[in-house]
């Protein structure tokens, strides 16, 4: 799309008018001061859109003290990679409690090596994953004291005593990196036939688990809620015993790792909308159908069919969904903590056209409706899901999405429980919904045309799928297609 050197100015402009205006508002009322055992915070947005970078994840505090044990699933969850032979995806679960920052990567890889000999200088050559943070909200253009860098290698055995020598810290100093001692500890785990070996495998699983007193802040004092700190994730793989055979994928976009400014973004807090003062204004429906609304949507993923019929590692990521479920009337959403069963996992994307909206309006509430209408496993063996709700970008087409295409979230919005169903509910589906306030508000402060989502769990446990109605439903059921709700406000 074209922006012309006015529309361009235009939109600066009311970026800089919303902030005059929220720094005046916070000069003549300062807020409380945030709280840390909170687990949201009211985000303004005018202010929010002037330091967000691209991708930004929004960190849940969880009050657990083994989240990963015990609030699996509640942890915020994205990705980034590619699944074929000689490349690996990933799905990062994040979160933090009082002491500490926990990040989870399950690496899909189909050959799995460690060195049982490894040294510090010898870590990141073989399957290995690097956290990168940065305490400050923008970033710079070197490493320096508030950057910090934990190297990891993996390892088939996970006990916290065998850990410590494939592991290394490191710290800004004068530009470059540093080792540093710095308290952390990681968790390794995998799924497969048997690392260092030519056999395939499925693949591993890292812990990184970052105490806050390590990045100088007090005992029992995490960042106050709504910090914003610089995130940088690379998973390195090694595909064979020797050879110029390691390579790596990054989160976000364009990382650098030896330029902060250029990583994501890591927010403290999930988000909540306030809008502002208005008075009752009207409510806009978009569905596929109504009114003439185009709802596109599509699954990514192996369906509701484990990847039935593909070789995983080199056709899976590149399936749509017609090849498992041609007439595409519904989808699944599903994740685990199980790396091995990868090929069950799907996402669902959706795009929402915003066009019926009127102008110069309040953004009071927004929800998105789903039908469910079945699971995963036998009666009595699915659990509840944790659904998360994703913005994304816009570059993918419904007809032509697969997992390797799909893009990667931009910011996780929202999030809702999903219990499982005790027997089919009969049509048009069981109603499931989401608080889409924050996301809507957000869009059409920015004056965007649609709404680019992505529906995901963090969940951990096995039959673990949900099953939904698509856009795509004959109009026997059109009612259970996905909705947009919108209430809108006169400001």
């Amino acid at each position: 799309m074209n922006i012309s050197l006015r529309q361009l100015f235009g939109r600066w402009l009311v970026r800089l008018l919303a902030l005059i205006v929220s720094l005046a508002l916070m000069a003549a009322d300062p807020p409380p001061a945030p709280v840390p055992s909170l687990a949201s915070a009211t985000v303004y947005l005018p202010l929010i859109s002037v330091f967000q970078t691209t991708q930004q994840i929004n960190v849940p505090y969880l009050s657990d003290a083994d989240i990963t044990r015990s609030r699996f699933p509640d942890m915020a969850v994205f990705w980034f990679g590619r699944v074929t032979t000689s490349e690996n995806y990933t799905d990062v679960r994040i979160a933090s409690n009082q002491e500490a920052l926990w990040v989870h990567l399950s690496v899909f890889d189909r050959r799995l090596w460690f060195d049982a000999s490894s040294t510090p200088d010898d870590l990141a050559n073989w399957d290995a994953a690097s956290l990168y943070l940065d305490l400050t909200p923008a970033g710079s253009s070197q490493p320096g004291p508030q950057s910090y860098h934990f190297l990891a290698q993996f390892t088939p055995f996970t006990e916290a005593g065998q850990r410590t020598r494939y592991q290394q810290a490191f710290r800004g100093v004068g530009g470059r990196w540093q080792p540093a001692s710095l308290a952390f500890s990681t968790i390794s785990g995998w799924r497969g036939d048997a690392a260092n070996n030519d056999q395939d495998d499925r693949g591993w699983t890292m812990t990184f688990i970052v105490p806050f007193t390590s990045l100088g802040f007090s005992p029992g004092s995490p960042p106050p809620l709504a910090s914003l700190w610089r995130l940088g994730l690379q998973v390195i793989d090694r595909d064979a015993a020797s050879g110029p055979l390691v390579r790596a994928h990054s989160w976000p976009e364009g990382f650098s790792a030896d330029r902060p400014a250029s990583w994501g973004t890591a927010r403290f807090g999930l988000p909540a909308y306030t809008p502002a003062p208005s008075t009752p204004g009207g409510v806009v429906q978009i569905r596929q159908g109504l009114n003439g609304a185009v709802v596109q949507d599509a699954s990514a993923g192996g369906y509701a069919v484990c990847g039935e019929g593909t070789d995983f590692f080199s056709e899976w990521g590149d399936k749509t969904e017609r090849f498992y479920n041609p007439n595409g009337a519904d989808y699944n959403v599903q994740n685990q903590a199980d790396v091995a069963d990868w090929p069950c996992f799907s996402k669902v994307y959706l795009r929402f056209p915003l066009g019926a909206l009127p102008p110069g309006k309040v953004i009071r509430s927004a929800k998105l409706y789903l039908r469910q209408f079945g699971q995963a496993g036998a009666p009595g063996q699915a659990m509840a899901s944790n659904i998360q709700v994703s913005v994304v970008g816009s570059d993918w087409n419904d007809l032509t999405l697969t997992w390797n295409n799909a893009p990667l979230a931009e910011e996780n919005v929202s999030q809702a429980k999903v219990s499982p169903l005790a027997s089919f509910p009969g049509w048009p589906g069981a109603l499931r919904e989401w608080d889409l306030s924050y996301a809507v508000a957000k869009a059409y402060l920015a004056g965007a045309a649609q709404l680019n989502l992505a529906l995901y769990s963090a969940d951990g446990a096995y039959h673990s799928g949900k099953y939904f109605v698509s856009s795509d439903v004959g109009d026997w059921n059109e009612i259970a297609r996905p909705t947009l709700e919108i209430t809108w406000g006169n400001p």
